[in-house]
């Protein structure tokens, strides 16, 4: 018989002869499953916090952005110009990615807000 092979029957044999093992682990497995539930919560909250400012800068950038695209679309209007077309599709395009960033940036806070809801309710179970 191999070393290893030894060597785990020996620790099972003594898991086994252990008294009253089968009682620690589910008191062990809620106070991890309470410490780990405490532990996503704060990476949670500091994510929250991390994508609430990203929010608020992408949302100050496009409204900049937006009144660029603005005047672009103006400019091109008024001057007629290939140049001012295409100063205009570039403005509106960069407005436009902006938004989608910042859609994306709103999806992920509802998903968080929802996920620190739901490890909230398991930790007031627990």
């Amino acid at each position: 018989m191999p070393d290893n092979a030894r060597n785990n029957d020996a620790v099972v044999g003594r898991l086994k002869r252990t008294p009253n093992r089968a009682a620690t682990p589910a008191v062990y497995d809620e106070a991890m499953s309470r410490a780990q539930i405490e532990r996503r919560l704060r990476a949670v909250s500091a994510q929250l916090k991390s994508a609430r400012d990203d929010l608020a800068v992408s949302e100050e950038q496009l409204v900049h952005l937006a009144d660029e695209a603005d005047d672009a679309r103006l400019r091109a209007l008024v001057s007629e110009t290939p140049v001012a077309e295409r100063a205009h599709r570039k403005a509106s395009r960069h407005a436009e990615r902006l938004r989608k960033h910042r859609d994306r940036l709103s999806a992920s806070i509802e998903a968080l807000e929802a996920e620190q809801d739901q490890l909230l309710d398991r930790l007031i179970a627990s």
